[in-house]
């Protein structure tokens, strides 16, 4: 990203599409870092009953709902969150589903190695 600004909203709307088209029923993009960088942003689109597996989480992470309404399970209780919403992302095992078509900004800050 390197001080350049970027227009979230147009690539929600652009991720939103590709995920509609997309046999995975998703599509994402990384605005800022990446996966050698400490900290990465990424807006991940999902059709509507599509997820991310069960995964590990690399460091400490938060999830914002920009469009829709998604489900994360993990160890502790399911969490809904819908538009505006904001969580922070357990540290032990979890999973992301989309209840309707969603899109999120994860955020996330890996530890160190």
């Amino acid at each position: 990203m390197n001080g350049e600004r970027q227009d979230v909203w147009g690539m929600t709307r652009d991720l939103a599409a590709a995920a509609a088209d997309a046999h995975s029923g998703r599509a994402a993009h990384t605005v800022h870092g990446g996966h050698e960088a400490t900290l990465r942003q990424t807006v991940i689109a999902l059709r509507g009953g599509a997820g991310l597996a069960e995964h590990e989480n690399p460091g400490e992470a938060t999830l914002l709902v920009l469009e829709g309404r998604v489900r994360l399970t993990s160890a502790a209780a399911p969490q809904e969150l819908g538009k505006g919403e904001l969580l922070a992302v357990p540290a032990d095992r979890h999973a992301l589903e989309a209840l309707e078509d969603s899109v999120v900004l994860l955020t996330v800050a890996k530890l160190p190695a």
